[in-house]
């Protein structure tokens, strides 16, 4: 009877252990979600309100490049530019847009020859940019995200 006794009592002594509840505090549901959390894509990208009547992510990521590519471009065939020898460049443009929708160039790659021979090109695609429509910043579980993009621009000039 001792020996039941006994049992009966390191039992119940070292199962309360399994009644309690582990308390898990806010910082570590947030460091679990951070984990989870894919930083490289977003719910929804920067858009125009042109683009609005699409309603896949691609086809707005799409339709936003198309627009921003087709601004720049005609805004480029406005000016007028004299080359002394042909231009056949793919310029890279690097952009952030903010989480209010300012865009910031962060880089404009083109070739030495293409700078020499168009040397206000950096300062007329800036100019461009200045002159889009209002763009509506990417957004990230329901919060505006700042994104950044790079943009080819094929120029060819004869």
């Amino acid at each position: 009877m001792k020996k039941v006794l006994i049992f009966f009592l390191i039992i119940s002594a070292t199962s309360c252990e399994y009644f309690n509840a582990k308390k898990i505090t806010s910082e570590e549901i947030y460091n679990e979600e951070v984990k989870t959390f894919n930083w490289n894509s977003v719910d929804t990208y920067p858009t125009f309100s042109s683009c609005d009547t699409f309603d896949a992510k691609a086809e707005k990521k799409t339709c936003f490049e198309n627009t921003l590519s087709e601004h720049i471009t005609s805004s480029l065939q406005n000016e007028t530019i004299m080359v002394s020898q042909d231009i056949d460049d793919t310029v890279i443009l690097e952009f952030q847009i903010s989480e209010t929708g300012e865009i910031t160039i962060k880089h404009i790659a083109l070739k030495e020859s293409t700078e020499t021979e168009i040397p206000n090109l950096k300062h007329w695609i800036a100019s461009s940019l200045n002159t889009l429509p209002k763009v509506f910043p990417a957004i990230k579980r329901n919060q505006p995200v700042k994104t950044e993009f790079k943009l080819p621009i094929i120029i060819t000039v004869n």
